[in-house]
């Protein structure tokens, strides 16, 4: 047979942006391996993926369409940051995934949160399935709340494949998280790929492209959720200035302070390094914001660093 006559599986993949940015944390501060996803080997791996399903030449295999969608602060409140966002979008362009972005909405605590993003990205995904025909639609996510997208999905005669995790992370205040794939949303995909399981096997050469140690994305990447100390954060707050006392390789430190008996400190709250380039005794400029889990576990008010800026 002629390889041009070869008839090309069309595929689509949409990303749950928050969902990949937990996901690539794990991986880059929790997991042994200490390095971020790399996108382009996650595209391969799904091509491969779905030749394997499909019985199909993986040159049939053709990724014709990827969106990233996700919520994000404003470019005030982002700070220094604005630039590693712009990087981590300049690797998503080199990949050529459409961005999706919406702000992020805060709630009577001042606890960021996406609102709306979900929906976008089962109306968007919907509507390019109906226009693309898409053959196999990836989703990278893991929330229930895309079983009526997979199911309106199935109606147009697009299979659904899910990239999915379950692991557990460290939040901002330094507690164990548990993330786990909804149960019922991989019952409804024709097939899910529990990624956890197969990066633990790492038993071919699509596995092991996965991570891509690229300090350009590392730093991008780790930094593009990064949120102000509050919403109503402005430059008259007051600045601390003290020396980073201890680091944990789970994207966690601790800055010295006698009063405060040293202050807590997350990787996304770094403005002008990587948590990796960090060391003990460095000096840092920081300032303070509530830490409601602890004030709440402990009954009153207890606080973390935030906006934490190393001084050359």
């Amino acid at each position: 047979m002629n390889n041009n006559l070869l008839e090309i599986l069309r595929i689509g993949i949409f990303y749950d942006g928050y969902w990949f940015y937990k996901v690539s944390n794990y991986y880059k501060y929790e997991h042994e391996k200490k390095a971020r996803i790399s996108i382009s080997g996650l595209h391969e791996f799904i091509r491969n993926e779905v030749a394997k399903l499909t019985a199909t030449d993986i040159r049939q295999c053709q990724i014709i369409d990827a969106h990233y969608f996700k919520g994000r602060s404003s470019a005030k409140e982002m700070g220094e940051k604005v630039q590693s966002e712009r990087v981590f979008e300049d690797i998503l362009m080199r990949e050529n995934i459409v961005t999706h972005y919406l702000p992020l909405r805060y709630n009577e605590n001042n606890v960021a949160q996406e609102k709306g993003i979900d929906v976008w990205l089962a109306l968007e995904s919907y509507e390019l399935a109906i226009y693309k025909h898409f053959d196999i639609l990836v989703l990278v996510g893991g929330d229930g709340d895309y079983v009526p997208l997979v199911r309106k999905l199935h109606t147009l005669g697009t299979q659904v494949l899910l990239i999915s995790w379950d692991f557990s992370y460290h939040n901002e205040s330094g507690e164990m998280v548990e993330t786990k794939t909804s149960r019922q949303l991989q019952e409804e995909v024709f097939c899910s790929v529990p990624m956890h399981q197969r990066i633990e096997q790492n038993n071919d050469d699509y596995v092991k492209n996965l991570f891509v140690p690229d300090r350009n994305f590392d730093r991008a990447q780790a930094q593009v959720n990064f949120k102000p100390g509050s919403a109503g954060f402005s430059e008259t707050v007051q600045e601390y200035t003290s020396t980073i006392f201890s680091l944990n390789a789970n994207g966690f430190g601790f800055i010295k302070d006698e009063g405060q008996n040293n202050v807590f400190f997350h990787y996304s709250t770094v403005t002008n390094k990587d948590f990796s380039e960090l060391q003990s005794g460095m000096r840092v400029r920081y300032q303070l914001e509530e830490d409601p889990e602890r004030s709440r576990r402990e009954g009153e008010r207890r606080y973390r660093a935030c906006r934490v800026t190393v001084i050359e």
